[in-house]
Protein backbone atom coordinates (compact mmCIF):
# COMPACT_ATOMS: atom_id res chain seq x y z
CA UNK A 1 0.00 0.00 0.00
CA UNK A 2 1.15 3.56 -1.04
CA UNK A 3 1.06 5.20 2.07
CA UNK A 4 2.16 8.42 0.79
CA UNK A 5 -0.18 8.61 -1.87
CA UNK A 6 -3.42 8.01 0.64
CA UNK A 7 -2.27 10.66 2.14
CA UNK A 8 -2.34 12.91 -0.45
CA UNK A 9 -5.32 11.76 -1.69
CA UNK A 10 -6.85 12.38 1.67
CA UNK A 11 -5.58 16.18 1.97
CA UNK A 12 -7.00 16.77 -1.71
CA UNK A 13 -10.38 15.04 -0.15
CA UNK A 14 -10.40 17.79 2.58
CA UNK A 15 -9.75 20.89 0.06
CA UNK A 16 -12.41 19.69 -1.66
CA UNK A 17 -15.20 18.76 1.24
CA UNK A 18 -14.96 14.88 0.79
CA UNK A 19 -14.53 13.27 3.97
CA UNK A 20 -15.34 9.89 2.69
CA UNK A 21 -14.45 7.72 -0.75
CA UNK A 22 -14.94 4.51 -2.33
CA UNK A 23 -12.11 3.75 -4.65
CA UNK A 24 -13.14 0.63 -7.32
CA UNK A 25 -11.27 1.37 -10.39
CA UNK A 26 -8.28 -1.56 -10.94
CA UNK A 27 -6.06 1.04 -12.39
CA UNK A 28 -6.89 3.34 -9.02
CA UNK A 29 -6.72 0.69 -6.87
CA UNK A 30 -3.15 -0.25 -8.62
CA UNK A 31 -1.93 3.23 -8.06
CA UNK A 32 -2.49 3.43 -4.40
CA UNK A 33 -2.42 -0.16 -3.18
CA UNK A 34 0.59 -1.34 -5.61
CA UNK A 35 -1.64 -4.31 -6.20
CA UNK A 36 -3.58 -5.24 -9.71
CA UNK A 37 -7.25 -6.72 -8.80
CA UNK A 38 -9.59 -8.02 -11.76
CA UNK A 39 -12.60 -8.36 -9.40
CA UNK A 40 -15.25 -9.54 -12.19
CA UNK A 41 -18.90 -9.41 -11.11
CA UNK A 42 -17.35 -9.60 -7.32
CA UNK A 43 -17.43 -6.08 -4.92
CA UNK A 44 -14.21 -4.91 -4.19
CA UNK A 45 -14.09 -1.10 -2.90
CA UNK A 46 -11.18 0.61 -1.03
CA UNK A 47 -12.73 2.53 1.82
CA UNK A 48 -10.87 5.84 3.13
CA UNK A 49 -12.00 8.03 5.47
CA UNK A 50 -9.89 11.82 6.54
CA UNK A 51 -10.06 10.73 10.04
CA UNK A 52 -7.58 7.83 8.97
CA UNK A 53 -9.47 4.77 8.36
CA UNK A 54 -8.43 2.72 5.45
CA UNK A 55 -10.16 -0.67 4.27
CA UNK A 56 -9.93 -3.08 1.59
CA UNK A 57 -13.61 -5.04 1.36
CA UNK A 58 -11.88 -7.63 -0.86
CA UNK A 59 -13.90 -11.61 -1.27
CA UNK A 60 -11.74 -13.75 0.30
CA UNK A 61 -11.07 -15.60 -3.37
CA UNK A 62 -8.43 -13.24 -3.57
CA UNK A 63 -4.78 -12.93 -2.41
CA UNK A 64 -4.08 -9.57 -1.16
CA UNK A 65 -0.27 -9.00 -0.46
CA UNK A 66 0.26 -5.41 0.31
CA UNK A 67 -2.18 -4.25 2.43
CA UNK A 68 -2.30 -5.41 6.53
CA UNK A 69 -5.07 -7.50 8.32
CA UNK A 70 -5.77 -4.75 9.99
CA UNK A 71 -6.95 -2.70 6.87
CA UNK A 72 -8.54 -5.78 5.09
CA UNK A 73 -12.12 -7.00 5.51
CA UNK A 74 -12.86 -10.11 3.63
CA UNK A 75 -16.20 -11.52 2.53
CA UNK A 76 -17.70 -14.67 1.41
CA UNK A 77 -19.47 -15.55 -1.73
CA UNK A 78 -22.55 -16.46 1.02
CA UNK A 79 -22.02 -12.82 2.57
CA UNK A 80 -23.10 -9.51 1.75
CA UNK A 81 -20.68 -7.26 1.04
CA UNK A 82 -22.87 -4.03 0.61
CA UNK A 83 -23.74 -4.35 4.02
CA UNK A 84 -20.30 -4.51 5.38
CA UNK A 85 -19.70 -1.72 3.10
CA UNK A 86 -22.51 -0.01 4.13
CA UNK A 87 -21.66 -0.57 7.46
CA UNK A 88 -18.41 1.49 7.51
CA UNK A 89 -19.96 4.73 5.96
CA UNK A 90 -20.59 7.97 7.88
CA UNK A 91 -24.47 8.64 6.61
CA UNK A 92 -24.16 12.80 7.53
CA UNK A 93 -20.80 13.14 5.53
CA UNK A 94 -20.54 13.50 2.19
CA UNK A 95 -19.25 9.93 -0.27
CA UNK A 96 -17.09 10.49 -3.35
CA UNK A 97 -17.69 7.60 -5.86
CA UNK A 98 -15.37 6.55 -8.18
CA UNK A 99 -16.86 6.65 -11.98
CA UNK A 100 -15.92 3.39 -12.77
CA UNK A 101 -18.28 1.73 -9.76
CA UNK A 102 -20.82 -0.52 -11.24
CA UNK A 103 -23.92 1.25 -11.55
CA UNK A 104 -25.58 -1.89 -9.66
CA UNK A 105 -23.41 -1.91 -6.68
CA UNK A 106 -24.23 1.82 -6.15
CA UNK A 107 -27.92 1.44 -6.48
CA UNK A 108 -27.87 -1.59 -3.63
CA UNK A 109 -25.53 0.74 -1.61
CA UNK A 110 -28.11 3.71 -1.90
CA UNK A 111 -30.48 1.19 -0.98
CA UNK A 112 -29.39 0.36 1.78
CA UNK A 113 -28.06 3.39 2.73
CA UNK A 114 -30.64 5.83 2.42
CA UNK A 115 -29.63 9.87 2.00
CA UNK A 116 -26.43 9.70 1.08
CA UNK A 117 -24.84 12.97 -0.12
CA UNK A 118 -22.81 11.48 -3.45
CA UNK A 119 -20.06 13.77 -4.89
CA UNK A 120 -17.64 13.06 -8.15
CA UNK A 121 -14.52 11.29 -6.76
CA UNK A 122 -12.87 10.34 -9.96
CA UNK A 123 -11.68 13.75 -10.77
CA UNK A 124 -9.31 14.27 -7.67
CA UNK A 125 -7.63 10.92 -8.01
CA UNK A 126 -7.02 11.78 -11.84
CA UNK A 127 -5.05 15.36 -10.51
CA UNK A 128 -3.05 13.03 -9.00
CA UNK A 129 -2.29 10.33 -11.12
CA UNK A 130 -1.98 12.75 -13.93
CA UNK A 131 1.57 13.85 -12.61
CA UNK A 132 4.03 10.91 -12.70
CA UNK A 133 6.19 10.72 -10.17
CA UNK A 134 10.16 9.18 -10.92
CA UNK A 135 9.74 6.26 -10.65
CA UNK A 136 6.59 6.31 -13.28
CA UNK A 137 8.65 8.14 -14.95
CA UNK A 138 10.87 5.56 -15.34
CA UNK A 139 8.37 3.27 -16.22
CA UNK A 140 6.78 4.93 -18.93
CA UNK A 141 9.95 5.51 -20.48
CA UNK A 142 10.63 1.61 -20.67
CA UNK A 143 7.47 1.01 -21.96
CA UNK A 144 7.68 3.12 -24.73
CA UNK A 145 11.21 1.96 -25.40
CA UNK A 146 10.00 -1.08 -26.05
CA UNK A 147 6.82 -0.13 -28.41
CA UNK A 148 10.28 1.80 -30.43
CA UNK A 149 11.49 -1.96 -30.83
CA UNK A 150 8.01 -3.97 -31.60
CA UNK A 151 7.22 -1.27 -33.95
CA UNK A 152 10.56 -1.52 -36.51
CA UNK A 153 9.91 -5.17 -36.71
CA UNK A 154 6.71 -4.54 -37.34
CA UNK A 155 7.16 -2.45 -40.08
CA UNK A 156 9.99 -4.51 -41.46
CA UNK A 157 6.78 -7.43 -41.65
CA UNK A 158 4.94 -5.00 -43.99
CA UNK A 159 4.12 -6.68 -47.04
CA UNK A 160 1.51 -7.12 -49.66
CA UNK A 161 0.95 -10.59 -48.57
CA UNK A 162 0.02 -10.19 -45.27
CA UNK A 163 -3.60 -8.50 -44.57
CA UNK A 164 -4.17 -6.07 -42.15
CA UNK A 165 -5.53 -8.46 -39.51
CA UNK A 166 -2.48 -10.77 -39.60
CA UNK A 167 -0.35 -7.53 -39.12
CA UNK A 168 -2.42 -6.75 -36.05
CA UNK A 169 -1.76 -10.38 -34.92
CA UNK A 170 1.51 -10.34 -35.40
CA UNK A 171 2.11 -7.13 -33.67
CA UNK A 172 0.54 -8.67 -30.64
CA UNK A 173 3.07 -11.88 -31.60
CA UNK A 174 5.97 -9.37 -31.30
CA UNK A 175 5.49 -7.69 -28.16
CA UNK A 176 4.96 -10.48 -26.13
CA UNK A 177 8.61 -12.31 -27.40
CA UNK A 178 10.04 -8.68 -26.65
CA UNK A 179 8.84 -8.93 -22.84
CA UNK A 180 5.70 -6.99 -22.69
CA UNK A 181 3.01 -7.60 -20.46
CA UNK A 182 0.34 -7.05 -22.84
CA UNK A 183 -1.25 -4.58 -25.32
CA UNK A 184 -2.50 -1.15 -24.19
CA UNK A 185 -5.32 -1.24 -26.70
CA UNK A 186 -6.20 -3.33 -29.84
CA UNK A 187 -3.47 -1.99 -32.19
CA UNK A 188 -4.97 -0.43 -35.13
CA UNK A 189 -3.33 -1.19 -38.68
CA UNK A 190 -5.02 -0.14 -42.27
CA UNK A 191 -4.00 -0.16 -45.40
CA UNK A 192 -4.96 2.45 -48.48
CA UNK A 193 -8.74 3.86 -48.19
CA UNK A 194 -8.89 1.93 -44.70
CA UNK A 195 -6.81 4.97 -43.15
CA UNK A 196 -9.30 7.30 -43.27
CA UNK A 197 -10.96 5.83 -40.28
CA UNK A 198 -9.25 6.72 -37.25
CA UNK A 199 -10.20 3.64 -35.35
CA UNK A 200 -10.25 1.46 -37.70
CA UNK A 201 -10.39 -1.76 -37.17
CA UNK A 202 -8.00 -4.61 -38.89
CA UNK A 203 -9.75 -6.03 -41.81
CA UNK A 204 -9.08 -9.30 -44.75
CA UNK A 205 -8.02 -6.03 -46.58
CA UNK A 206 -4.01 -6.67 -48.36
CA UNK A 207 -1.84 -3.65 -49.65
CA UNK A 208 -1.47 -2.77 -53.02
CA UNK A 209 0.78 -0.70 -54.84
CA UNK A 210 0.99 3.05 -53.81
CA UNK A 211 -0.94 2.70 -50.21
CA UNK A 212 -0.35 4.41 -47.08
CA UNK A 213 -0.47 2.04 -44.47
CA UNK A 214 -1.19 3.79 -40.67
CA UNK A 215 -0.13 1.78 -37.61
CA UNK A 216 -1.28 2.67 -34.24
CA UNK A 217 0.26 0.15 -31.13
CA UNK A 218 0.91 0.14 -27.52
CA UNK A 219 1.63 -2.21 -24.61
CA UNK A 220 2.02 -2.56 -20.66
CA UNK A 221 5.08 -2.95 -19.14
CA UNK A 222 4.99 -3.32 -15.89
CA UNK A 223 1.46 -1.89 -15.31
CA UNK A 224 2.65 1.27 -17.43
CA UNK A 225 1.45 1.66 -21.20
CA UNK A 226 2.85 2.85 -24.05
CA UNK A 227 1.29 4.22 -27.05
CA UNK A 228 2.19 5.31 -30.75
CA UNK A 229 1.49 5.51 -33.95
CA UNK A 230 3.66 5.59 -37.69
CA UNK A 231 2.92 5.58 -41.15
CA UNK A 232 4.81 4.60 -43.84
CA UNK A 233 4.02 3.93 -47.64
CA UNK A 234 3.94 1.11 -49.92
CA UNK A 235 4.96 2.13 -53.31
CA UNK A 236 5.18 4.94 -54.72
CA UNK A 237 2.58 7.30 -52.42
CA UNK A 238 -0.14 9.25 -54.33
CA UNK A 239 0.48 12.95 -54.10
CA UNK A 240 -2.32 14.30 -51.64
CA UNK A 241 -1.22 11.60 -49.13
CA UNK A 242 2.65 12.44 -49.46
CA UNK A 243 1.85 16.36 -48.83
CA UNK A 244 -0.63 15.47 -45.89
CA UNK A 245 2.40 13.61 -44.44
CA UNK A 246 4.43 16.37 -44.11
CA UNK A 247 1.74 18.56 -43.03
CA UNK A 248 1.11 16.29 -40.27
CA UNK A 249 4.47 16.20 -39.45
CA UNK A 250 5.10 19.55 -39.24
CA UNK A 251 2.25 19.58 -37.19
CA UNK A 252 3.33 16.96 -34.72
CA UNK A 253 6.87 18.84 -34.29
CA UNK A 254 5.35 22.42 -33.77
CA UNK A 255 2.81 20.98 -30.72
CA UNK A 256 6.34 19.33 -28.85
CA UNK A 257 8.35 22.64 -29.89
CA UNK A 258 5.47 24.81 -27.74
CA UNK A 259 4.98 22.50 -24.85
CA UNK A 260 6.60 23.68 -21.54
CA UNK A 261 4.84 24.25 -17.77
CA UNK A 262 2.40 26.84 -17.18
CA UNK A 263 0.70 26.33 -20.98
CA UNK A 264 -3.33 25.67 -21.38
CA UNK A 265 -3.63 21.94 -22.99
CA UNK A 266 -5.86 23.42 -25.37
CA UNK A 267 -2.96 26.15 -26.63
CA UNK A 268 -1.12 22.67 -27.89
CA UNK A 269 -4.20 21.42 -29.42
CA UNK A 270 -4.65 25.13 -31.28
CA UNK A 271 -1.17 24.69 -32.36
CA UNK A 272 -1.46 21.64 -34.07
CA UNK A 273 -5.06 22.26 -35.21
CA UNK A 274 -4.06 25.55 -36.55
CA UNK A 275 -1.06 24.52 -38.79
CA UNK A 276 -3.46 21.77 -40.31
CA UNK A 277 -6.55 24.27 -40.95
CA UNK A 278 -3.83 27.04 -42.63
CA UNK A 279 -2.91 24.08 -45.40
CA UNK A 280 -6.37 23.83 -45.97
CA UNK A 281 -7.08 20.43 -43.80
CA UNK A 282 -8.50 21.81 -40.98
CA UNK A 283 -12.43 19.75 -41.54
CA UNK A 284 -10.12 16.61 -41.80
CA UNK A 285 -8.49 16.36 -38.52
CA UNK A 286 -11.35 15.17 -36.12
CA UNK A 287 -9.86 14.67 -32.88
CA UNK A 288 -8.56 15.74 -30.16
CA UNK A 289 -4.69 16.92 -30.58
CA UNK A 290 -3.15 13.88 -27.75
CA UNK A 291 -4.52 12.12 -24.41
CA UNK A 292 -2.94 11.65 -20.68
CA UNK A 293 -0.91 8.22 -20.79
CA UNK A 294 0.04 6.21 -17.56
CA UNK A 295 -1.86 3.36 -15.96
CA UNK A 296 -4.40 3.48 -18.63
CA UNK A 297 -4.00 4.08 -22.26
CA UNK A 298 -6.33 7.37 -22.09
CA UNK A 299 -6.20 9.24 -18.57
CA UNK A 300 -6.21 12.84 -17.87
CA UNK A 301 -5.23 15.74 -19.17
CA UNK A 302 -6.32 15.57 -21.97
CA UNK A 303 -5.07 17.74 -25.04
CA UNK A 304 -8.25 19.39 -26.62
CA UNK A 305 -9.55 22.31 -27.70
CA UNK A 306 -11.61 22.75 -24.15
CA UNK A 307 -9.20 21.54 -22.18
CA UNK A 308 -8.71 24.21 -18.99
CA UNK A 309 -6.07 21.79 -17.49
CA UNK A 310 -2.42 23.55 -17.37
CA UNK A 311 0.43 21.66 -17.94
CA UNK A 312 2.72 20.75 -15.31
CA UNK A 313 5.80 18.57 -15.11
CA UNK A 314 5.60 15.40 -14.96
CA UNK A 315 2.77 14.60 -17.45
CA UNK A 316 2.81 12.21 -19.99
CA UNK A 317 0.52 12.76 -22.99
CA UNK A 318 0.23 11.99 -26.36
CA UNK A 319 0.76 14.45 -29.22
CA UNK A 320 -1.15 13.26 -32.50
CA UNK A 321 -2.36 15.16 -35.12
CA UNK A 322 -3.99 13.26 -38.35
CA UNK A 323 -5.39 14.01 -41.70
CA UNK A 324 -8.49 11.83 -43.05
CA UNK A 325 -9.55 12.36 -46.28
CA UNK A 326 -12.75 10.35 -47.17
CA UNK A 327 -12.18 7.56 -49.48
CA UNK A 328 -8.69 8.25 -50.25
CA UNK A 329 -7.01 7.74 -46.94
CA UNK A 330 -4.73 9.57 -43.94
CA UNK A 331 -2.09 9.94 -42.03
CA UNK A 332 -1.61 10.36 -38.39
CA UNK A 333 2.15 10.61 -36.48
CA UNK A 334 1.85 10.06 -32.78
CA UNK A 335 4.76 10.36 -30.00
CA UNK A 336 4.02 10.31 -25.88
CA UNK A 337 5.97 13.20 -24.57
CA UNK A 338 6.81 14.22 -20.69
CA UNK A 339 7.25 18.07 -19.82
CA UNK A 340 9.98 18.39 -18.20
CA UNK A 341 10.97 22.01 -15.98
CA UNK A 342 11.39 23.76 -19.59
CA UNK A 343 10.03 21.91 -22.14
CA UNK A 344 9.22 18.44 -22.98
CA UNK A 345 11.11 15.05 -23.43
CA UNK A 346 9.50 13.23 -26.41
CA UNK A 347 9.37 9.51 -25.43
CA UNK A 348 9.27 7.54 -28.36
CA UNK A 349 12.49 7.39 -30.17
CA UNK A 350 11.46 5.55 -33.57
CA UNK A 351 12.16 7.94 -36.61
CA UNK A 352 9.37 9.82 -38.08
CA UNK A 353 11.32 10.36 -41.30
CA UNK A 354 8.80 9.63 -44.74
CA UNK A 355 9.54 6.28 -45.22
CA UNK A 356 8.76 3.87 -48.51
CA UNK A 357 8.90 0.51 -48.16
Amino acid sequence: MRKDRIEKLLNKMVKNNFHQAIISSPPSLYYFLQEWFEPGERLLALYVNTSGEVKLLVNELFTVNTVDEVNLIKYSDSEDPIKMLSSLIEKDKPLGIDERWDAGFLLDLMENTKDLSLKHLSPIISELRMVKEAEEISLMRSSSLLNDTAMEKVIDLVSEMLPEKYLAKAIKNIFEKEGADGVSFEPIVGYGQNTSNPHHMPTNAKLKDGDVVLIDMGCIKNHYCSDMTRTVFFGKPIEPIKNIYQIVLEANLKATEKIKPGLKASEIDSTTRSYIESKGYGKYFTHRTGHGVGIEVHEKPYISSNSEEILIPGMIFSIEPGVYLPGVGGVRIEDLVLVTDDGCEVLNKYPKDFLVI
